[in-house]
């Protein structure tokens, strides 16, 4: 739109064309205002009834909330107005006008639940506290980038459609493709692997994964946004120093850039991580777990961390960390195990006090290893050969991770629901919008 002037840069003695949403209208009789809210704020119209043409004051009084309007005039200072400023108008045109009844209270008076908001997420980003959300999610993936390219790292971007899963089991979505089986891709892994044993060397994804997991969680969904690492030559050690470089360059771009946001969620206090994050053994952690008393059950050797556990341990330990030398039993096949002991993986995770956020290691790229990893978890190497072939040819060492865009968000926001930190969220119960 030419000319027009976003409300936050509207100054005292301008004249200005403002456009935005009909926030708000107040009338008291004989004066009447209109808050005009954009992008960058909201500011006061200023209707006084006697003195305006009859048509300009009922064009802005009796606007329908959450109509797009367009407001010319002159702005004048007012300290009793919310921003200290206001539009005498000359002009108002109701651009675009919304139905009187609105499935949700934009202006947030009006609580409505998840299932509401979500279904109807424009109107529900134009809550102060929703849109904070994704203004600071944006500057989580803007900060993780650019660490990435500190850490001399390429972006890439890999197929979405495969012809088998990364994993294998239940967890794959089949689709027909043309004529034959195919999957949504569960993880760039296998893709990012052959990466490092080409001319790359160094890389990063921001893309979306796909799995049929059968949770219906706050923490679970169908579809995720994975950021994810790999570097030829680097071991499991270098590759949680990476990611532990990426997850506090995260905090530190919100706490830079993104007082704003945090004030509207409430968070006065926000600081990034401070100091290294610790580094448990596995074994270490179902000690400490069974030590909590907190399970019915003592955890042993082999066990998967229940839910519960996680939140005993994190509780305890108050801050990111990590746990390492994982068993190799439930490691997937492509995580190396120790050279001095085959029982140990070289395998870790990253944790949240509250959950898991990234799963990562050394890979194995031996070639004749990777084949027997593939057989020991019921996977035919076969169906695998556009990926195992290339071990023959110089794969070198290399470690990396995949770290859960949303949970990030999440548990750096404190949010109840993962569904707070996706715009169209895909779950076992939502295919639309």
């Amino acid at each position: 739109m030419e000319n027009r002037t976003y409300t936050a840069d509207a100054e005292p003695g301008d004249t200005v064309t403002v456009a935005g949403w009909a926030h708000e209208i107040r009338d008291l009789g004989g004066i009447a205002f209109l808050i005009v809210r954009d992008t960058t704020g909201k500011i006061q119209v200023k209707f006084e009834k006697d003195e305006m043409d009859d048509d300009l004051v009922e064009t802005g009084v009796n606007v329908n909330r959450e109509s797009v309007v367009q407001v010319s005039g002159a702005v004048e200072e007012e300290e009793r107005a919310p921003t200290g400023v206001e539009i005498v108008p000359e002009d108002v045109e109701v651009v675009a006008p919304a139905d009187p009844e609105l499935p949700l209270d934009p202006s947030g008076k009006v609580d409505a639940d998840i299932s509401t908001r979500l279904d109807n997420r424009t109107l529900d980003l134009r809550m102060e506290e929703s849109k904070a959300i994704f203004e600071i999610r944006a500057e989580v993936l803007r900060a993780v980038r650019e660490q990435f390219r500190d850490l001399n790292c390429t972006e890439i971007n890999t197929p979405k459609i495969v012809a088998t899963g990364t994993e294998g089991g239940t967890e794959l979505f089949p689709i027909t493709y043309f004529g034959q089986e195919a999957f949504m891709n569960q993880s760039p892994q296998l893709f990012k692997q052959l990466m490092v044993g080409s001319g790359l060397e160094r890389v990063f994804e921001i893309g979306p994964i796909f799995r049929a997991e059968e949770h219906n969680t706050p923490r679970h969904l169908n579809e995720a946004t994975s950021i994810d690492f790999e570097s030829a030559f680097y071991d499991h050690s270098d590759a949680m120093d990476a990611c532990e470089a990426v997850v506090r360059a995260a905090y530190e771009g919100v706490a830079e850039n993104c007082q704003e946001q945090l004030e509207t969620l409430g968070y006065e206090d926000f600081e990034a991580p401070s100091g290294d994050f610790p580094r448990l053994t596995y074994e270490e952690a179902i000690e400490r777990i069974n030590a909590t008393g907190e399970l019915d059950e003592q955890l042993v050797w082999g066990d998967d961390l229940p839910t519960e556990g996680e939140h005993a341990l994190g509780e305890e330990v108050g801050e990111h960390y990590f746990i390492t030398d994982w068993p190799s039993e439930i490691k997937p096949f492509y995580i190396k195990d120790h050279d001095d002991d085959e029982t140990l993986s070289t395998g870790f995770d990253l944790m949240h006090p509250s959950m898991e956020l990234v799963s990562g290691g050394q890979r194995e790229h031996r070639y004749d290893h990777l084949v027997a990893g593939f057989e020991q978890q019921g996977l035919d190497p076969d169906a695998f050969e556009y990926y195992t072939k290339m071990f023959k040819y110089g794969m070198p060492p290399h470690a990396g991770w995949g770290l859960g865009g949303e949970r990030l968000v999440m548990t750096m926001l404190g949010l109840d629901n993962i569904r707070e930190a996706v715009l169209f969220p895909r779950d076992r119960q939502r295919l639309s919008p």
